[in-house]
């Protein structure tokens, strides 16, 4: 019997393709093909199509799984799950960037670790997986790689106060109390956007809104994703 190649990738994933080319596909970036001409196609294709399946996918489980949840929470938690960031996150968790097929250039410039591809090559492998076995693979992979992300992504304080998330984290560092600016204020005064910046932790970062305690809200929230990002990459590091 064979060993499929791509056997601890499948394993990480939680489903075995039929069709291992489709696989293959998945995980081809265009440089590769570029200097492969026998090489008919890369994974952009299937990275489209894995995009949908994967936004429907954790629509349906939000919506099965949080019944008293507005339309509002439900899109910010797929927004979250399904950002570029963590998908690369995903990635590299699942070992990913050893399987990626990439041009000798990318590859010396750092190709398979870069969050980007890491990102596409999860969306195609859930594009492929949808075209190997319809919904039923695309749910496996779902339940075993995306299920226990959103459960920390819904567990974690963000969700109803990062204001007061993100002050608890930056004492807790040894850092003084986040300060909120508004930088900037545009449009009439019936729809103005402000631009809010929070200083925490010794970085800033900008958030616009159509009112100032909102953008405040959304600055601490994107402070708290980079943060705990940083630190989850440290630990696993």
């Amino acid at each position: 019997m064979i060993l499929s190649p791509y056997k601890t990738l499948e394993q990480a994933i939680g489903y075995r393709f039929k069709k291992k080319a489709v696989l293959e596909l998945a995980l081809t970036h265009p440089s590769f093909r570029y200097e492969n001409p026998e090489t008919e196609d890369d994974n952009q294709r299937l990275e489209y199509l894995g995009d949908a399946v994967l936004s429907l996918m954790a629509a349906e489980y939000l919506f099965d799984h949080n019944p008293d949840a507005r339309e509002g929470d439900m899109s910010k938690l797929r927004s979250r799950l399904t950002q570029d960031r963590k998908l690369a996150q995903i990635g590299a968790k699942i070992g990913i960037s050893e399987f990626i097929r990439l041009g000798v250039g990318e590859r010396k410039n750092g190709g398979a670790e870069r969050a980007s591809n890491l990102a596409d090559a999860v969306e195609a492998i859930i594009g492929a997986a949808w075209v190997d076995g319809g919904a039923k693979a695309t749910n496996k992979i779902f339940k075993k790689v995306f299920v226990p992300e959103l459960g920390k992504l819904q567990s974690a304080p963000v969700k109803t106060n990062p204001k007061g998330a993100l002050q608890e984290y930056a004492q807790s560092h040894g850092h003084s109390i986040p300060e909120y600016e508004t930088i900037e204020a545009e449009g009439p005064e019936h729809d103005r956007v402000f631009t809010i910046e929070v200083s925490a932790c010794g970085k800033k970062w900008h958030a616009k809104a159509s009112s100032k305690r909102e953008g405040e809200r959304l600055a601490a929230f994107q402070a708290l994703e980079e943060l705990n990002s940083a630190e989850e990459k440290k630990a696993e590091d």
